[in-house]
């Protein structure tokens, strides 16, 4: 090959390489959990997924640790078109979408299948679409487990409540149902609850087991009551700016890989929540079962006012058929 040809292929071959590298978009999705966590693990295999099922055109960027920002900041930087991506919890999202309430409302789902079966359904992508108004919409839901209350005294009974300030998510239904089983409900930013169970600020929080251990509460906490009053998922969200501008075949391909990556993280939520407990069990921490039915009990009133809501009255009842 002559020097005149080995110089042109070079240059075919570096113009071509720029060109990818022109088509290549990148989508940094950003979030507060460290990077061991089930969910976060799932947003790597999203990533690897959209770059496989794109061809390359577009390579999703994950951030762990709030390196970007927490959850409140950095779902306004989507809203706003300053970031692409983020993982949001339910709970603090019906501040954007009524529907999230449903998560935020206690004992409505029965198992972990019927939990399943509403957010693989068209339920499930009514609430995905219905933020779309505010800058944003969900590709899909991360397991999150079901939330129980962990404080300094085990919680029985909704007695046991009384006058314990519990660390809450930004979330008005939530608070309410705190208020509404006999506790002082403290809203909080997830990066602060650490401390604060630490320095007595609050008395006790409520989430998943993995907080224990991931989040370091139970080197604080010695007590988990497991209530399960709420099951509220973790929803990867995009901006709708960013989604509109993506062709038709990117955004099945980016779908695809969503809905890939929550079926991968649910088996790893599985492992995780069994590890994790015998891990939290090993600091100390000491699990109690509680009978329900008291609690329920006490939120009814909560319900029954809710349900004057035609909307969440409605979507109350659609999830119940669906048990």
């Amino acid at each position: 090959m002559s020097t005149f040809t080995r110089l042109t292929t070079a240059l075919l071959l570096a113009g071509l390489s720029a060109t990818a590298a022109q088509a290549a978009e990148t989508m940094r999705l950003a979030h507060g959990l460290n990077d061991k966590h089930p969910v976060h693990q799932a947003m790597l295999r999203f990533a690897e997924l959209v770059k496989k099922k794109t061809n390359g055109q577009i390579e999703v960027k994950v951030f762990a640790n709030g390196t970007l920002g927490q959850e409140r900041e950095t779902l306004e930087q989507v809203q706003n078109g300053v970031l692409e991506m983020t993982k949001a919890s339910g709970s603090p999202l019906e501040t954007f979408a009524p529907e999230y309430k449903i998560f935020n409302l206690p004992f409505v789902f029965q198992s972990k299948e019927h939990y399943y079966k509403v957010l693989d359904g068209q339920i499930g992508q009514s609430i995905l679409e219905a933020s779309r108004s505010r800058g944003f919409i969900g590709l899909t839901f991360y397991d999150a487990g079901s939330r129980s209350f962990y404080a300094k005294k085990p919680i029985n009974t909704p007695d046991d409540l009384k006058g314990l300030k519990i660390r809450v998510q930004q979330s008005p239904t939530t608070i309410k149902m705190i208020q509404a089983l006999g506790a002082s409900p403290t809203p909080m930013a997830w990066g602060e609850v650490y401390p604060a169970l630490q320095s007595g600020v609050v008395d006790g929080a409520e989430n998943n087991v993995t907080a224990l251990t991931t989040g370091r509460h139970g080197e604080v906490i010695k007590n988990f009551s497991i209530t399960e009053h709420q099951m509220v998922p973790d929803v990867l969200v995009v901006s709708a700016a960013k989604w509109d501008s993506l062709s038709k075949p990117l955004q099945e391909a980016m779908r695809a890989a969503a809905r890939e990556s929550f079926l991968y993280q649910r088996s790893l939520w599985t492992v995780a929540e069994r590890t994790e407990a015998e891990a939290a069990q090993k600091l100390g921490v000491k699990f109690n079962t509680v009978n329900k039915a008291p609690f329920i009990a006490k939120v009814k009133p909560m319900m029954d006012e809710e349900r004057k809501n035609a909307r969440i009255a409605g979507l109350l009842d659609q999830i119940a058929a669906q048990r």
